[in-house]
């Protein structure tokens, strides 16, 4: 006898399919369609082909924008993984002053973030911003509307303040989860600092570091809120990364068909760099385990 299956479990899922349709695949099947197509109003399209994809792939200002966005998730990736690695190291592990430690440094990501890249322009300005005023006081210019690097600093001192958290939690639940005889088995063979981190916290955080900087480098590479806010993208384009030069492309200057092509480029480059990262880093893992 063949048992009967039971399809009733699709209604429960109907209504979840047509959430992500609605919110997800519809507007990524829109922006496919404008990305191969042109249109001059009024409902009116023609058929383009490659062109703007082929127009992005030969621009000065795409290739500009992606080198700025490499720059600046790479920076932060080597300044916000070791830096909550440390700080989830020297957290304590159990009692009040553990509960306490974990509600200050989770604080920063519980503020939007365009109310970060409002503190900080505050916070940087010369008249009334702490940083700025006492960097005056000191004979050191802060003006990140007139210089590039200085508003690069800023951006990335704004960056690891506010994420930097989320790897030490990460980090910090990796470091939990060890069992106390690895700690125990160490001491009794009178291992140094270092080799207890080499060989007993740094592989239990792998699982652990390898979502944070996953999440590190999706969230440095769409970031448009706080440098938006702190910077505008400037001064000139110093700090114009890829998401805010397409807001610009298809907001300011509304070339729909060039922004709809530079989108789907850059959905594609997060997959392959995620993929790439994903790829390297559980092998490296399963080599160790090996």
């Amino acid at each position: 006898m063949e048992k009967p299956v039971n399809q009733k479990a699709w209604f429960l899922v109907l209504p979840v399919f047509l959430l992500v349709a609605f919110s997800a695949i519809i507007p990524l099947m829109t922006v496919v369609n404008y990305a191969f197509q042109d249109t001059f109003g009024d409902n009116a399209f023609f058929w383009a082909g490659l062109e703007w994809f082929e127009e992005m792939l030969h621009s000065d200002r795409l290739w500009g924008a992606l080198g700025r966005q490499v720059i600046f998730s790479a920076t932060i990736l080597a300044i916000e993984v070791p830096l909550g690695i440390v700080i989830a190291l020297n957290m304590p592990k159990k009692g009040g002053w553990s509960s306490f430690c974990l509600v200050m440094i989770a604080l920063p990501l519980l503020i939007p973030w365009n109310v970060v890249g409002t503190i900080w322009q505050l916070f940087s300005r010369v008249d009334i911003g702490l940083l700025g005023h006492s960097l005056a006081a000191l004979g050191i210019d802060v003006n990140p509307g007139q210089d590039p690097l200085t508003a690069w600093v800023l951006v990335v001192v704004m960056d690891v303040w506010h994420w930097t958290s989320l790897v030490a939690l990460l980090c910090y639940a990796g470091l939990q989860s060890i069992p106390q005889a690895y700690y125990q088995a160490a001491r009794i063979d009178q291992a140094s600092r270092w080799s207890v981190f080499r060989y007993i916290e740094l592989p239990k955080m792998g699982g652990v570091l390898l979502i944070a900087v996953l999440l590190r480098f999706m969230d440095s590479f769409m970031i448009y809120t706080e440098p938006f806010v702190l910077t505008g993208g400037g001064p000139g384009n110093a700090t114009t990364f890829l998401s805010i030069d397409l807001v610009k492309m298809a907001i300011g200057q509304f070339d729909l068909g060039p922004a709809a092509a530079f989108s789907l480029m850059y959905f594609l480059v997060i997959l392959l760099v995620c993929w790439v990262f994903y790829t390297v880093m559980t092998t490296l893992d399963n080599q160790e385990e090996r």
